[in-house]
């Protein structure tokens, strides 16, 4: 079993480490970051806990760096975060061994290592991932055994070994319950679980159709492939909220209490669709949009002809998002999937319109449903845009360059940069989401689509089993059972969905395939194993799209381009291999996005295509993220840049070609040419926006600004 594992991993990893002629060597940081995401894949799958495991480490990392550069400030040395101060007299090299390259290579492997073998000390694969932590160390020629923490004397190996205890003590500390093994420590669920085995149907015990219900296994076998003590999954980090965060701030937080525990909200979204079931009231999108998520499980068989165009000629590019119900009905096409996005006419890299690529809409809509859940082995969402970042790294075209304007970088410099942006905004993204998930303890659309199937139908009187918390019938996808059906006459008025058919209709998952067909809806699955069905804690609102809209931000801000390198990212999902649980695709197909904001959208619709979420879970994620990935990358650019003034621009023939800048407390953008005769320098606290510059058309420009108080 952990062989098969291994191999699907190893064929995601080809895939994002990208096809050159010749083998790659990395930095330091790249390599502890592959043996922090392999750690990832061999533990138990829980976004929060390795969201913030990145973070931690990319901070040990990014703060040795600075530590020996000339410009850049430590984020954690030094400094009090969220009321934890880290004692630092600062670092002066004895000799040789304890300066240069090799020295911080040397603090940066010792700090990792003290860090992940703390971290990763209770997983059910400990043994295997210490002794590849153990290997590493040993290549380097470092020795295992070298504890000291005194930096004052001038070692680099006791300045990682410091920055690594502080990490940990920090993090026994941060409102985790690290110490306690992450366990929640006040939550409790309101409704009684629904047992999820192909021989129970319906949903007979819920008693509220607004909140999260726990679900109970033969066995549960979480997303990385654990099979775990219990057959209730607890909800995952509910209490979340109050961790401590990266950049998130208290301007945009509320404290909710309930059962005298107090929740913590950044952005809240406010109340998701409710439904009641006495009167109907606010029921029509809580209704539509579960509804939604059936009608695009019809989407999931690779016998249906539908031929989509798949490539980013046809795909992504969407220019605006719902901010309201009536927006979102027409955003989500409910009979056919997809969104309003017009693809690209032009990749803006080679000049030429995209080619064409016509798949099945089955096989597209079953691979986006399992490549961003991550698979079985899953490096979890947030250590699935870190192999995002590392492919775009290794692109022959990229240049490491921050913000697209900086001096090309080594690769050590951008690595941890990079993984320092990155992981604060996915930290932050899963410490806002989980704080929502906590508060507002939303239902997942396994439980709302069978719980309405207990009431009946919601749009007609005069028709059968009608009652106002019903399903609302749908031609072709939601209709009542009638004599002449194959369910038998006791089933003659009930609700009955056109979905994928679920883990019953499949054997053998090597060769069958459970198909679309008309079946009743208590007995509606999502698109997943049957030993796992849904993550096992509320839904609204998307850590899925959260976590990807904040990424992408963070990659648009630091490549300066809102493009993969060469105009494309893909991968490769072969026929009949990529599929897990059931046989697929039926043909070799690629994913492809123009830009990182287009794969982020396509992380979204898969998780309506999976069953997982509806509309009104992901839009608001979407803007979380967005908020989050910015703000994100501007504090982090303000260590990076160490609170430095004044900022310098240059404008030669329209367009920017350097930007020194920084504003200390501000969030800020690149100047822009606003109608091709005015330079604005846009700004939030510092600048003076109504201040602008005049510049001719093709003309010379350049000024000194000061930006700080």
């Amino acid at each position: 079993m952990k062989f098969a594992k291994l191999t699907i991993l190893l064929s995601i990893f080809i895939f994002f480490s990208h096809q050159e002629t010749k083998a790659q060597t990395h930095s330091v940081a790249r390599e502890w970051n592959e043996l922090l995401l392999e750690s990832i894949r061999n533990d138990y799958a829980r976004p929060t806990v390795h969201a913030r495991n990145l973070y931690h480490a990319s901070i040990a990392m990014y703060d040795i760096w600075a530590v020996f550069d000339s410009t850049a400030v430590p984020f954690f040395l030094g400094q009090t975060v969220d009321g934890y101060n880290v004692q630092f007299n600062g670092f002066t090299p004895l000799g040789n061994f304890n300066s240069g390259q090799a020295a911080i290579e040397r603090a940066m492997s010792y700090a990792m290592y003290r860090l992940l073998s703390h971290r990763f000390a209770n997983s059910p694969n400990a043994a295997y991932l210490q002794s590849q932590y153990d290997a590493y160390m040993t290549s380097k020629g470092y020795m295992l055994n070298n504890n000291s923490t005194n930096y004052n004397f001038g070692s680099a190996v006791a300045l990682g070994n410091y920055v690594g205890q502080q990490l940990i003590n920090f993090g026994l500390q941060d409102e985790s319950n690290e110490v306690n093994g992450y366990v929640n420590t006040s939550y409790t669920p309101v409704n009684d679980p629904m047992v999820m085995q192909t021989n129970f149907s319906g949903n007979p015990d819920i008693t509220d159709l607004n909140r999260w219900q726990p679900l109970s296994f033969s066995v549960f076998i979480d997303q990385s492939g654990n099979v775990t003590g219990g057959t209730t999954p607890d909800f995952l980090s509910p209490e979340w909220g109050s961790v401590s965060p990266f950049a998130l701030s208290t301007d945009d937080l509320t404290i909710n209490t309930r059962n005298g525990f107090d929740y913590w909200v950044y952005h809240d979204p406010g109340m998701p669709p409710q439904i009641d079931v006495n009167t109907g009231a606010m029921s029509e999108e809580y209704q539509w949009g579960f509804a939604l998520v059936s009608a695009w499980s019809s989407h999931l068989d690779a016998n249906d002809p539908t031929l989509w165009d798949i490539s980013p000629a046809s795909i992504g590019n969407v220019q605006n998002y719902p901010t309201d119900f009536a927006g979102m009905q027409q955003f989500y096409d409910l009979e056919n999937g997809g969104d309003p996005g017009t693809g690209h006419n032009i990749n803006p890299k080679t000049g030429l319109p995209y080619t064409p690529q016509m798949v099945k809409r089955a096989d597209y809509a079953r691979v986006l449903a399992e490549f961003w859940a991550d698979g079985p082995d899953s490096e979890t969402p947030p250590g699935h845009w870190f192999t995002i970042l590392n492919y775009v790294n290794d692109h022959p075209e990229f240049e490491k360059r921050f913000e697209g304007v900086s001096a090309v970088m080594d690769d050590l410099e951008w690595d941890v940069k990079a993984y320092f942006c990155l992981a604060g905004a996915l930290h932050d993204a899963a410490v806002a989401v989980w704080g929502i998930k906590g508060w507002y303890d939303y239902i997942r659309p396994v439980s709302a689509i069978r719980a309405m199937a207990e009431y009946g139908q919601s749009s007609d009187p005069s028709l059968p089993s009608y009652h106002i918390a019903g399903l609302p019938l749908i031609p072709g996808l939601i209709e009542l059972v009638e004599p002449g059906d194959p369910f038998g006459s006791a089933h003659i008025g009930k609700v009955k969905v056109y979905a994928w058919r679920g883990p019953s209709y499949i054997n053998n998952p090597a060769t069958d395939e459970a198909g679309v067909g008309w079946i009743l809806a208590e007995n509606w699955w999502p698109y997943q194993r049957p030993s796992f069905v849904t993550p096992n804690f509320a839904g609204y609102v998307s850590g899925h799209s959260t976590f990807s809209r904040a990424a992408a931000e963070v990659m648009t801000a630091l490549t300066g381009d809102a493009f993969f390198p060469g105009g494309m990212g893909e991968f490769n999902a072969d026929q009949n291999q990529f599929l897990v649980f059931e046989e697929g695709p039926s043909t070799d197909i690629v994913l492809q996005w123009a830009t990182y904001r287009d794969a982020s959208d396509q992380c979204s619709l898969s998780r309506i295509w999976g069953g997982i979420h509806p509309p009104a879970d992901d839009i608001p994620g979407r803007f979380i993220g967005m908020e989050i990935g910015v703000n994100a990358f501007e504090l982090a650019k303000s260590y990076i840049y160490g609170f430095e003034c004044p900022s310098y621009y240059e404008i030669v023939n329209d367009s920017l070609i350097s930007s020194y800048y920084h504003a200390k407390d501000s969030i800020y953008s690149n100047c822009l040419l606003r109608n091709n005769t005015t330079v604005d320098f846009k700004a939030g606290k510092c600048i003076d926006l109504d201040n602008g510059f005049e510049v001719k058309v093709g003309s010379e420009f350049s000024a000194e600004i000061e930006v700080c108080p």
